[in-house]
This record gives C-alpha cells, structure tokens and sequence, in this order.
C-alpha cells in the first residue's frame, strides 16, 4: 500500500451529472424533481440538491488565495484566529474594571465597553483600563453619538500616556448615526459631521477604527442575508463617501470603518455571506483608488441573532447560537460575541455569560477552527451559494445606491419598509411552522412555565424615549425588532396569566399508525400555547373515550384517527360529547364538509395557522 501511487478512488468510474440526475429520478419515482428537492430561498435564488465541479467551473470566487484580493478567503494567510470578544457595560468604572480583568483571565481577548456620556472624563478611562494591557487584547467602546469625537480624544490622550505603540492598538469606536436613525426613526444626519475629526483624531493607529456599520440590527429585525449585506455595502459605502468628500484620504477612510454583522441559524448560508461581503465590500473600496490594497479589507465583527432567541425553552438558545458561531468561524470574521441565552428575559448573569465564552473556547481550542483559514473555500456548495448570495446582495446595494444612497433609503423609508415587511412575512412563516423555532412552535415542553420570567422591552438609549428633553419625534418609520417568537410567547403567556390551564385530551381510536401520528401532532400544536395535553393509547369506542375525557376534566377533547375513520367515529364523538367540551378533529379528512355540516367547526391540521388557531381557542377557552 505504501508504494501504490494511484489516486484515490482511481478503481472506480467517473460519474456523470446526467448519471446522478437519472439516479435521483428514478429514486423518486415519479415525484416533481423541483417541488420535492430544489429549494427556493428567500434571497431569490433557487438551491439545487447536488452540486458539482461544473457549477463552479468560471466563478471569481475560485481565484485567489487567504490573504489576497479581493478577500474572499478571508483576511489572514497562516491561520484563522478570532477574537472571542463579551461586552460589558461600564455604569461603574472600578466594578466594570474588574469584571474585565476576570474575564480576560478567563478566555476573553476583546472587551467591549458601553459607557454613559456623563461619565466620560480622563479619570473613569483610567479607572476602567487600569491593569489592563492594551496592547495584549481588542478594545471596543460605545457611548452616546455625539459624544464619541471626545471618547477618542480620551482615548488616544490615554494611549499616549501610557507609551503604547500605536501599531498595537487594536480596537474600534462605535461611532454610526445611521444605526440610531434606523432604530429611532429620528433624523440625526447632523452627527455625521463628527467622522472627520474623529477618524483625523485616530489615525496614527492603523488597527483601531471608529466608523462603526452595525448592520446587526437589520438581521435582528428579521432581515434576509441579500438584505442585510446588501444594505451593509450602501451603508458602508455611505460613510466612505461622506469621508472623503470631508477630506479624509480613501486609505484612511477605509482603514477606520468596522462592520458588525449579525449571525442568523442558516448555516451554510452564513458561511457564503461573510466570503461575499470581503469580495464586495473590496471592490467598492477599489472604485476609491486607495494607495494600498490593503485598505480594501473588510473588519467584520459578528454577534448571534436575537430575532430568533426564544423566552420558552431557553436553552435551545445554545443550540441555535452554537450552530451560528461556528458559521462565522468558518467564514474567517475577526471577532464574535456569542449573545447570552437569556438575554431576551433577564440581563445575563455570571452563568450564562459564562457558556456564551465557552461556546467560543470549544471551537476555538478544542475544535481547533482557528488553524484552518477558508476551511469551507472549493466547496462546489458554498462556492456557488456565495456567487448567488453576492450577486443579490449587489443587485439591492446598486438599487439602493441609484435611488440615492443609504440615507436617503432610510430618510425615505424605503430601507426600514423592506426589512419590517420580511419581518412581517418571517412572523407569517412562523404562525405557520414554515419557520421553525424548536420549543416554541414546535415540540414545546409541555409541562414548562414561564414564571417571572417576561420578554424585555427595549427602550430608546437616549432613556425612556427622550432626547434632550423632548420626545424623540419620528419623521420616518424605524425597524421593527419584535423577535419571531414573541407573539408565541405572548399566546402562551396569556394562558400562563390567566390562571387557568386548559386540559387536551387525545381521544385516540382506529388505526394504529395514524392515531399515533396524530395525537403527537395535536400534543404539539396545543402545547404551543400552554395547554396541558393528555395523551392515550387509544379506546375501543367513542363513548369509552368520551368517557374517560370528561372524567379527567377535559376543556378539550381531539379526536384522532384515520381519515377513513372519521367518517365513522366524528359525528358520533361530538354528539357523545354533546358540548361539555371544545370538539376538535386532527386532520383536514375527504369528509371534513359533511363534519362540519354536522356541526364540528373546529379542525387541525399542517396546512393551519397555528397562532391564529390557538388565539381563537384562548378567547373561548380562557
């Protein structure tokens, strides 16, 4: 075996695509190839069941190695290290200081400071920053817009002081008018003007930026992937022209501006949209004709969604955030925060602060995805998805470029339209269970109760929806933030608060297989709300169910069984039951029209609303 020099799997024959494709046909037998197994995404584009090396073959995606332009493959050439970053806020600089330094001897190398505008003096910069090398790890700041141009001056006066070299600061400044205009839907393009001073203020340190895109908010607003790179580049593109009509040269305007993405469940989705967005965002920087090529690199820090966090079986939370850290690992971003899994309920705790880090460390250290850089490059899959994830999102950044740019899309509310209305679809494909959210509106855990737990309201920053001592005014519509599971949790919370838990019963007869399948089905679809669901192993007749249901106190009685048996066991049912409960049947039968002449108005099925259907049964119910 040591001395056979043939090529792996040379004893066996090429296989065609048409070959595969004949295979699969035949597999299928006679099914609709497309309906059953091509996948049409929300971005537009349609995601086959195989790809090939043919599907690859001319894509620009292909060409070029980690390290080069246009950055596809990522920044760095050895290896593909990240910063595992936690944020903390900074009300209190000595309390702030020392969870910090907890924390950094715990598997942090980026910290992120949050800090009030009232607190911002040379002496709370020391304070927060005392002991901490900044030379050793990433440091990130945020605090009022306004006040971010006097951050820097005390920021770099700090820097100063101590003797730090400038090349070894790393770090950033979250200085974005345009995120507080999409979250407020208040005009303050006037901060804008801040930019060149700040940047001016920062430029002798080539590795800490200030000019922040935190299109985070799109992806937590339900945004779709083309949507939010798409206005990512307008947005970035935004500040690059503001700056250097300001004045500021193209090398340093590109050098200060950081994006921050958010990270949603779609896997391999994910992985194609960072490799997209270093490709696109370079050749927009190109178009600015910047002395280094370097200054064409896209800063990309990430952060989990909170659009599809979940108040009801929150420990799903890790499963969902797990899966999206991986895929911005995979794509060679430079930093991640890992968001808590109760932070949609209650300010994280030690605890959860705690497996968030570790979520990172296992990858990191045990999982070893910081020695390989584009781990996921040459895949026949990914390759395609990131040329079709590119190409879309490029279509909406020309859009949005030829309709005037990123703020005028949002002064005109053309941005936050489009995002709000994919968020309204998205809560649409959720009532429907064509979006799953494991634990909320499918397979809940039947016996959880929310107890003090309650969904945090989110307020405006500048402190309960007031700014300067008005009311902040609204000129244009702002995002919707509402999580895909709110209106789940708030059904559910409703049947919590009430006091009363209505009772299912399954009412399980006929056929073996099917009474299973559906008692399971209805279990499920019931619980979403709360209910207490009790299931059986079936009944001989109606009437011993009927029985058996009203001795346990039922408030609802489900019917399961075959389709063909409905026709026999419904209409008896309901009239055995004769109203002391609701009468539902699980399943949309052939016969449904002569049930519901019969007098059974209530069914359900896959094709229902979920939520619409469980509001319903509240009103009567509770």
């Amino acid at each position: 075996m040591a001395d056979n020099k043939e090529k792996l799997f040379s004893d066996f024959p090429p296989v065609s695509t048409q070959e595969w494709t004949d295979k699969v046909m035949a597999d299928l037998k006679g099914a609709d190839y497309e309906k059953k197994l091509v996948w049409k995404t929300n971005e537009g584009f349609k995601v086959k069941p195989f790809y090939r090396q043919e599907d690859i073959e001319g894509l620009k995606t292909t060409e070029g190695l980690p390290g080069e332009f246009p950055y596809i493959r990522g920044n760095k050439k050895d290896d593909n290290t990240w910063f595992i970053r936690q944020d903390i806020v900074a009300d209190d600089a000595k309390a702030a200081n020392a969870k910090a330094l907890d924390i950094l001897n715990k598997g942090v190398d980026s910290l992120g400071f949050s800090v009030k505008k009232s607190d911002l003096n040379a002496e709370f910069i020391r304070t927060l920053l005392q002991d901490i090398c900044c030379e050793c790890i990433e440091l990130n700041f945020s605090t009022c817009q306004r006040h971010t141009l006097f951050l820097a001056q005390l920021l770099a006066d700090y820097f100063k002081e101590k003797g730090y070299s400038p090349e070894k600061i790393q770090g950033s400044l979250n200085f974005d008018p345009i995120s507080k205009m999409l979250q407020k839907g208040k005009d303050v393009s006037g901060v804008f003007a801040f930019g060149k001073e700040i940047a001016e203020t920062l430029k002798d340190y080539p590795n800490f930026r200030c000019i922040a895109v935190n299109s985070v908010m799109l992806n937590n607003s339900g945004a779709y992937i083309y949507q939010e790179l798409g206005y990512a580049l307008a947005w970035g593109n935004e500040y690059m022209r503001q700056l250097t009509e300001a004045g500021v040269p193209a090398d340093l305007a590109a050098k200060k501006i950081k994006f921050h993405f958010g990270i949603s469940s779609n896997y391999f989705m994910e992985i194609a949209k960072f490799r997209a967005a270093r490709m696109l965002w370079a050749n927009i920087v190109a178009q600015y004709k910047p002395e280094r090529t370097e200054s064409c690199m896209m800063n990309i820090h990430v952060e989990t969604s909170t659009f599809n966090l979940t108040l009801f079986d929150s420990y799903v939370n890790l499963l969902r955030t797990q899966t999206e850290t991986m895929s911005a690992a995979i794509a060679g971003v430079d930093s991640i925060t890992v968001t808590p899994f109760d932070k949609v309920y209650e300010t994280p705790n030690d605890f959860s602060e705690r497996l968030a880090r570790n979520q990172q460390l296992l990858l990191k250290e045990e999982s070893h995805f910081n020695r390989v850089a584009d781990a996921a490059g040459g895949s026949y899959y990914i390759e395609t998805l990131t040329a079709s994830i590119a190409k879309e999102a490029w279509k909406l950044f020309l859009q949005t470029e030829d309709e005037g740019g990123m703020l005028e899309g949002i002064k005109a509310g053309t941005v936050q339209n489009a995002v709000n209305a994919s968020n309204k679809t998205r809560h649409e494909a959720v009532s429907r269970r064509k979006e799953i959210l494991l634990g909320t509106n499918q397979y809940p855990n039947f016996s959880e109760q929310a107890g003090n737990k309650a969904p945090l309201e989110h307020a405006c920053c500048c402190g309960n929806g007031k700014e300067h001592g008005h009311e902040c005014e609204k000129p244009f519509p702002a995002l919707n933030t509402e999580r895909a599971a709110s209106e789940f949790e708030a059904l559910r919370l409703e049947t919590e608060h009430s006091g009363k838990r209505p009772k299912a019963f399954m009412l399980t007869i006929g056929n073996l297989a099917m009474r299973q399948a559906r008692a399971q089905f209805s279990c499920n679809f019931l619980a979403c709300a709360g209910y207490e669901v009790i299931d059986n192993l079936g009944f001989a007749t109606v009437e011993e169910g009927v029985e058996a249901a009203l001795k346990a106190k039922a408030d609802i009685v489900v019917l399961c069984s075959s389709d063909d048996e409905y026709a026999a066991y419904a209409i008896p049912a309901f009239k055995a039951l004769n109203g002391r409960a609701m009468f539902i049947v699980a399943g949309a039968p052939a016969c449904m029209d002569d049930l519901k002449a019969a007098g059974i108005e209530n069914f359900i099925h896959v094709r229902c609303n979920v939520l619409e259907t469980l509001r319903e049964y509240n009103k009567q119910l509770l």
